[in-house]
């Protein structure tokens, strides 16, 4: 019964996702400007036109291609396996530190996490590719501890962090799940509770 249902409930985020991209893409064509200053828009809400090496060029004319409608496909999917909750525990899903050693989420709880900058980083195939792009992340000195989902992608299942999400665990619970970015990413609403626990 539970296959059944997330089958339907995949066919019904299929059909919406694809409705709306080709709304969105016919919008493009017949008032491009529109559409611009209305993607613009919602680029402020996660502060994304702050960033002067990511200008609308860059990302805009990407919104409902076909490349755009596979993965937003993918990461309302991924939704579905979402097991965190405020106020419920946690899931100590597996991470692989820098050394390659299986260690789990809980494991690094004692630090904080701060996130300065956005760096992007394409998919990985194999765990080398995700050290590769974690050594990346290290150069730039991070305020928390740097350690990698399993090529299984337990964490970003369980979490629904694609494509980012912020999440605050405080004595093995979820106490702050954050939007899904970028739309709906809001470093502030962490750095609030965050001062709050002081």
């Amino acid at each position: 019964m539970f296959g059944v249902r997330v089958f339907l409930q995949k066919i019904l985020i299929l059909l919406h996702v694809t409705t709306c991209v080709v709304i969105g893409k016919t919008l493009m064509i017949l008032f491009p400007n529109a559409m611009k200053r209305y993607i613009l828009k919602q680029g402020e809400k996660s502060r994304m036109n702050e960033n002067p090496k990511f200008s609308y060029e860059n990302w805009g004319p990407t919104f409902f291609s076909f490349k755009y409608l596979l993965f937003v496909l993918k990461v309302k999917w991924k939704r579905l396996e979402d097991e965190a909750y405020e106020g419920h525990s946690a899931p100590n899903t597996p991470v692989v530190t820098f050394h390659g050693e299986v260690r789990h989420l809980f494991d690094f709880m004692q630090d904080g996490w701060a996130f300065k900058n956005n760096i992007v980083i394409k998919n990985h195939r194999s765990l080398e590719e995700r050290k590769i792009a974690a050594q990346f992340l290290q150069k730039n000195n991070p305020l928390c501890p740097v350690v990698l989902d399993t090529m299984e992608n337990l964490s970003s299942s369980k979490y629904a962090a694609l494509p980012e999400r912020l999440y605050l665990l405080q004595g093995r619970k979820v106490i702050y799940k954050g939007g899904v970015g970028p739309w709906n990413y809001h470093p502030q609403e962490i750095r609030a509770i965050l001062e709050k626990l002081k």
